[in-house]
Order: structure tokens, then C-alpha cells, then sequence
């Protein structure tokens, strides 16, 4: 949300491309669930072949509008179903996008097929723990679950966590305590029960109204947030606290 979303957020999904940045190849690079592109474009160079994705035709588009000249493709695709080749990119990211697939096997399933033999994934998805309730995340991870699931499909995988320091822990738990008085007005969680149009409608609307009312002190650079906050730790530091799981993958068994 433009100028609404927590420093802490956008932190978190800047240190996520970063870590990515830091362990990537040289050679091409395909960005799953792309959005705008804003981070995107930043792996964008002379010699570098960038594509983004996404499944919106029109957020494709202004990626590509948005970001005019920098190199940057983009197409819209299903994520369990890229309409790419197989074994072109050198690196391949989904950031923040597993957790939105009833299945995601097909998502990961394609994006070994579309990785080359000596090329490199990157997952980021939210700690299970530590995910605030939200209806787009309909599958969940905790470190041993996202293991499992990526073996099957990588022959080498590594998990680490990002970890907020003290001042995005204190924001997150902040906007926890937030959510949870917003919760109580509905006690007998009828929200459940609705269709699912109904209920993802009706969170993003409380959403927009928190985040306009509750946030003064969180966005636009207020908080001092930023993704210098937030580093890496290896697999067997994972706690509750860690806010997102990172999965590296080499060696894809799919080809």
C-alpha cells in the first residue's frame, strides 16, 4: 500500500532480495511474483538477462512501464505453470509466493524445471510462528516443512532464517498486539465462515483502516527501520521469532 506499509515490511522483503543479491550467479535471472518490479529492476546490468513474472497482466506491464529502459522483461504467468523453458536461468527467486499456493509443489516443481543444472533458487516465505494472520497465506512453512518439501526437488538445500534485531521485533510485536484487539471484535471468529471472497475482502479493508490510522510512527521512514536491521542465521538458530525462512537450492532434480 503506497505510502502505508510498515518501514518494517518493506524492510523485510529489501533484505530478502539482498541476501539473494549477495549469493546469485552471474547470468540470467528470473523473479517469480514480481510485482512492480521495484526490486526486481535491481538486478537488472549490461550483461544480465532479468525476467519478472507475474500473474496480474496489468502489474506486469507497468513493471515494465515502470522501469522503462533498465532491461527489465516481464510477462504474466501462472506461477505453477511458466510459460519458459526449461533449464535457461542461472538463478530463479520466489520471494514471498510459496505461501500462496493451496499446493505448492507446482510452484517448486517449476521452478527447478525452469533453473539450469548448475544454477541456484531462492525461496523467502514466512516462519509459520511467526506469521500474523493473513487469508493470502494459505500454506504456511516452518523450517523442517520447507526441508522436506524442497528436497524433493533440490538435491542440495540450505535454510536459513532472517532475523530482525530488537527494534523490528519490538515493531512486529506492536503490530501483533494491533491485529489482536482488531481480532477481538469478532470472538466467536465468524470471519472464518464467510466465503472466502468475503473474508479476504473484509481483511483488507481492516487492513487499509489500521494501517492509515495505527501506523503513524511505522512507515515513510518514521521508524528508522530499514534492512540493515534484519540479517541472516543459520537453520538450527530458527526460533519462533524468526520472522521468514530462506531457502537456498542447487542441484534441481526436475529436468
Amino acid at each position: 500500500m503506497q505510502g502505508e506499509t510498515p518501514d518494517s515490511l518493506l524492510a523485510l522483503h529489501a533484505a530478502g532480495y539482498r541476501e539473494v543479491r549477495e549469493r546469485m550467479h552471474d547470468g540470467t535471472f528470473l523473479d517469480v511474483g514480481c510485482g512492480l518490479g521495484d526490486e526486481t529492476v535491481g538486478f537488472t546490468g549490461e550483461d544480465r538477462f532479468v525476467v519478472g513474472v507475474d500473474y496480474d497482466p496489468e502489474t506486469a506491464a507497468s513493471a515494465v512501464r515502470n522501469h522503462r529502459g533498465s532491461g527489465l522483461t516481464a510477462e504474466c504467468a501462472d506461477g505453477t505453470r511458466l510459460a519458459l523453458r526449461s533449464g535457461v536461468f542461472d538463478n530463479v527467486c520466489s520471494s514471498h509466493l510459496i505461501e500462496h499456493f493451496t499446493d505448492p509443489r507446482h510452484h517448486v516443481s517449476e521452478v527447478a524445471r525452469v533453473l539450469g543444472a548448475d544454477g541456484t533458487a531462492f525461496f523467502l516465505t514466512p516462519n509459520e510462528p511467526a506469521d500474523f494472520e493473513n487469508p493470502y497465506h494459505v500454506y504456511l512453512f516452518t523450517a523442517p516443512s520447507l526441508r522436506r518439501m524442497l528436497e524433493d526437488y533440490f538435491a542440495d538445500v540450505e535454510i536459513l532464517g532472517l532475523e530482525g534485531n530488537q527494534k523490528v521485533l519490538e515493531d512486529f510485536a506492536t503490530r501483533r498486539a494491533t491485529a489482536e484487539k482488531m481480532l477481538r471484535l469478532d470472538p466467536f471468529g465468524l470471519r472464518h465462515k464467510l466465503p472466502r471472497k468475503a473474508f479476504v475482502w473484509l481483511h483488507a479493508t481492516g487492513r487499509r483502516v489500521a494501517y492509515r490510522f495505527t501506523n503513524t510512527g511505522q512507515t515513510g521512514g518514521a521508524s528508522g527501520i530499514t534492512a540493515e536491521d534484519l540479517a541472516p542465521g543459520p537453520e538450527e538458530a530458527i526460533t519462533d521469532s524468526t520472522l521468514v525462512l530462506f531457502a537456498v537450492c542447487r542441484k534441481p532434480l526436475v529436468h
